[in-house]
Protein backbone atom coordinates (compact mmCIF):
# COMPACT_ATOMS: atom_id res chain seq x y z
CA UNK A 1 0.00 0.00 0.00
CA UNK A 2 0.80 3.47 -1.08
CA UNK A 3 -0.41 6.97 0.04
CA UNK A 4 -1.13 8.83 -3.16
CA UNK A 5 -2.64 11.94 -2.50
CA UNK A 6 -3.05 14.04 0.52
CA UNK A 7 -4.85 17.56 0.93
CA UNK A 8 -5.85 19.57 3.81
CA UNK A 9 -8.55 22.63 3.54
CA UNK A 10 -7.51 25.80 5.48
CA UNK A 11 -7.92 29.30 5.68
CA UNK A 12 -5.35 31.96 3.96
CA UNK A 13 -4.87 35.19 5.35
CA UNK A 14 -3.10 38.50 4.05
CA UNK A 15 0.21 38.82 3.59
CA UNK A 16 2.79 36.06 5.69
CA UNK A 17 -0.58 33.96 6.09
CA UNK A 18 -0.34 31.21 4.26
CA UNK A 19 -0.86 27.63 3.66
CA UNK A 20 1.91 25.40 3.83
CA UNK A 21 2.23 21.25 2.98
CA UNK A 22 4.69 19.59 3.07
CA UNK A 23 5.10 16.18 1.20
CA UNK A 24 8.79 14.04 0.98
CA UNK A 25 9.42 11.86 -2.12
CA UNK A 26 11.24 8.97 -0.92
CA UNK A 27 13.56 6.40 -2.93
CA UNK A 28 16.12 6.42 -5.36
CA UNK A 29 13.81 7.58 -8.99
CA UNK A 30 11.97 10.92 -9.55
CA UNK A 31 7.95 11.06 -9.02
CA UNK A 32 5.32 13.11 -11.31
CA UNK A 33 3.23 15.03 -9.00
CA UNK A 34 -0.34 17.30 -9.54
CA UNK A 35 -0.45 19.66 -6.66
CA UNK A 36 -3.50 21.87 -6.64
CA UNK A 37 -4.46 25.24 -4.60
CA UNK A 38 -8.64 24.87 -5.04
CA UNK A 39 -9.96 28.26 -3.83
CA UNK A 40 -13.16 29.54 -6.49
CA UNK A 41 -13.21 25.43 -7.40
CA UNK A 42 -14.39 24.69 -4.15
CA UNK A 43 -17.91 26.62 -4.06
CA UNK A 44 -19.36 23.73 -6.61
CA UNK A 45 -19.22 22.21 -3.01
CA UNK A 46 -21.34 25.06 -1.20
CA UNK A 47 -18.45 26.40 0.11
CA UNK A 48 -18.29 29.72 0.99
CA UNK A 49 -15.88 32.48 1.35
CA UNK A 50 -13.09 30.86 -0.47
CA UNK A 51 -9.56 32.20 -1.44
CA UNK A 52 -10.98 33.86 -5.02
CA UNK A 53 -7.00 33.77 -6.49
CA UNK A 54 -4.61 31.01 -5.24
CA UNK A 55 -1.32 31.46 -5.72
CA UNK A 56 1.13 28.18 -6.08
CA UNK A 57 4.39 27.94 -5.20
CA UNK A 58 6.37 24.81 -4.67
CA UNK A 59 9.82 24.24 -3.43
CA UNK A 60 12.16 21.98 -2.70
CA UNK A 61 14.08 22.83 0.70
CA UNK A 62 14.73 27.11 0.02
CA UNK A 63 14.92 26.80 -3.75
CA UNK A 64 11.70 27.79 -5.78
CA UNK A 65 10.45 24.73 -7.87
CA UNK A 66 7.74 25.90 -9.89
CA UNK A 67 4.50 28.67 -9.80
CA UNK A 68 1.39 28.67 -11.12
CA UNK A 69 -1.65 30.58 -10.93
CA UNK A 70 -4.53 30.33 -12.69
CA UNK A 71 -4.07 26.60 -13.85
CA UNK A 72 -6.03 27.39 -17.02
CA UNK A 73 -3.63 29.99 -18.19
CA UNK A 74 -0.82 27.47 -18.54
CA UNK A 75 -1.46 23.60 -20.07
CA UNK A 76 -5.01 23.26 -19.08
CA UNK A 77 -6.06 20.05 -21.04
CA UNK A 78 -2.93 18.25 -19.58
CA UNK A 79 -3.46 19.52 -16.38
CA UNK A 80 -7.46 18.77 -16.51
CA UNK A 81 -6.42 14.81 -18.34
CA UNK A 82 -3.88 14.23 -15.20
CA UNK A 83 -6.58 15.47 -12.83
CA UNK A 84 -9.23 12.83 -14.20
CA UNK A 85 -6.07 10.39 -13.85
CA UNK A 86 -5.39 10.71 -10.35
CA UNK A 87 -9.11 10.69 -9.59
CA UNK A 88 -9.20 14.67 -8.47
CA UNK A 89 -12.29 16.46 -9.05
CA UNK A 90 -12.57 18.50 -12.12
CA UNK A 91 -11.86 22.14 -11.85
CA UNK A 92 -14.55 25.03 -13.69
CA UNK A 93 -13.14 25.99 -16.96
CA UNK A 94 -11.19 29.66 -16.72
CA UNK A 95 -11.58 29.45 -12.58
CA UNK A 96 -8.66 31.20 -10.78
CA UNK A 97 -7.75 28.24 -9.18
CA UNK A 98 -3.94 26.81 -9.30
CA UNK A 99 -2.06 23.62 -10.15
CA UNK A 100 1.03 22.19 -11.00
CA UNK A 101 2.59 19.15 -12.64
CA UNK A 102 5.90 18.58 -11.69
CA UNK A 103 8.40 15.55 -11.91
CA UNK A 104 10.41 15.75 -8.85
CA UNK A 105 13.66 14.43 -7.54
CA UNK A 106 14.10 12.56 -4.12
CA UNK A 107 13.71 15.01 -1.19
CA UNK A 108 11.42 17.63 0.96
CA UNK A 109 9.00 19.62 -1.10
CA UNK A 110 6.68 22.09 0.46
CA UNK A 111 3.17 23.58 -1.48
CA UNK A 112 2.65 26.77 -0.44
CA UNK A 113 -0.95 28.24 -1.09
CA UNK A 114 -1.03 32.08 -0.71
CA UNK A 115 -3.78 34.98 -2.29
CA UNK A 116 -2.96 36.64 -4.92
CA UNK A 117 -2.51 40.57 -4.27
CA UNK A 118 -3.14 39.88 -0.40
CA UNK A 119 -6.72 38.31 -1.18
CA UNK A 120 -7.99 35.49 1.55
CA UNK A 121 -10.25 33.13 2.26
CA UNK A 122 -10.85 29.50 2.15
CA UNK A 123 -8.20 27.16 -0.04
CA UNK A 124 -7.59 23.35 -0.44
CA UNK A 125 -4.19 22.35 -1.18
CA UNK A 126 -3.60 19.01 -2.45
CA UNK A 127 -0.88 16.48 -3.64
CA UNK A 128 -1.54 13.34 -5.85
CA UNK A 129 1.05 10.94 -7.03
CA UNK A 130 0.50 10.69 -10.86
CA UNK A 131 0.84 7.16 -12.19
Amino acid sequence: PRLVNVSARANVGASGDIVIAGFVVAGQTSLTVLVRAVGPGLSQFGVSGVLANPRLALYRDATLVATNEDWGDVGAASIAATTATVGGFALPAGSRDSAIVATLQPGAYTAQVSGAAGTSGIALVEVYEVP
